[in-house]
């Protein structure tokens, strides 16, 4: 049985190739129960920017793909439960969700910036019992205890390859392989 939990994170399986939603994804689970878990893809940068889905904010934050569930809502995670109303903690100080009207207004007013906030087009789900078996058929690497504010929220871009070279052995061949075997 898989001990997953808020706050772990999700490293796809370097097998998962063809899969465009997660191949190569580092997720955040922001909520598992019962009867499902909910996350977030934490390094894939899309090509918008927050003015442009915001309009009434004054400074462009990056988008991220959160999931291929619910792609036309907006979700964030941050780290200042103590003035967004609303906060969800996921684990240590990271939170997700909260009032948006609020975070429009501490962003405008210079209160938050980027590197302590992080928005996502969709969000990652899966049902009952759906991620332990996904995690039993070796389709993810579930790490526990390695999530912190930076690694959240800092630029992620490599993690993913980062992670296999940590994990070496046999991950190593892929941690240098191009996302597209074609390529090679």
């Amino acid at each position: 049985m898989n001990n997953i939990k808020k706050g772990n994170l999700l490293f796809a399986e370097p097998s998962m190739i063809g899969d465009i939603n997660f191949n190569r994804s580092v997720v955040l689970i922001a909520n598992h129960t019962k009867t499902g878990s909910v996350g977030f893809i934490l390094n894939k940068k899309l090509n918008y920017t927050s003015s442009e889905l915001i309009p009434e904010l004054k400074y462009d934050f990056s988008i991220y793909n959160g999931g291929p569930v619910e792609k036309e809502n907006l979700y964030f995670i941050h780290c200042y439960p103590e003035i967004i109303p609303g906060s969800i903690k996921i684990k240590n100080n990271i939170y997700w969700g909260g009032d948006f009207s609020k975070i429009i207004e501490l962003i405008n007013n210079d209160q938050i910036k980027e590197s302590q906030i992080k928005f996502f087009l969709g969000y990652s789900g899966w049902e009952e019992s759906q991620l332990e078996t996904e995690i039993s058929s070796s389709s993810w690497i579930l790490v526990e205890n390695e999530i912190n504010k930076n690694l959240v929220f800092n630029k992620v871009d490599n993690i993913w390859k980062e992670k296999l070279i940590d994990l070496g052995g046999e991950y190593l061949i892929w941690s240098n392989s191009p996302e597209n075997p074609n390529h090679n």
